[in-house]
């Protein structure tokens, strides 16, 4: 079994950044692609960004490209380090493993318990 965690989440005024981690224990994470996702309060689900399991490739929301960047120490642990924040970027924050890099939420087989993310105005 998988067991991840996130920590990093804070409440930020917009323009700030924040660092995100998310760190695994049970099997090596590195045998995963890893995602991130948002959650707003009342909305779906979101697409954040993943990057393979070997780190080679990474993939962004159209709305965190040039902001966020995804990467990962091929150990343990993920990172999102996210700039520029916006009041839009709020959300519930959770990380993902699955066996293959996808944007869909579906194709991740462990998550996270989250981590929220607050940003003001």
């Amino acid at each position: 079994q998988v067991q991840l965690v996130e920590s990093g989440g804070g409440l930020v005024q917009a323009g700030d950044s924040l660092r995100l981690s998310c760190t695994a224990s049970g099997r090596a994470v590195s045998v995963y692609a890893m995602g991130w996702f948002r959650q707003a309060p009342g909305k779906e689900r979101e697409f954040v960004s993943a990057v393979s399991r070997n780190g080679g490739n990474t993939y962004y929301a159209d709305s965190v490209q040039g902001r966020f960047t995804i990467s990962r120490d091929n150990k343990n642990t993920v990172f999102l380090q996210m700039n520029s924040l916006k009041p839009e970027d709020t959300a519930v924050y959770y990380c993902a493993a699955g066996p293959y890099l996808d944007r869909r939420s579906l194709a991740y087989n462990y998550w996270g318990q989250g981590t929220q993310v607050t940003v003001s105005s």
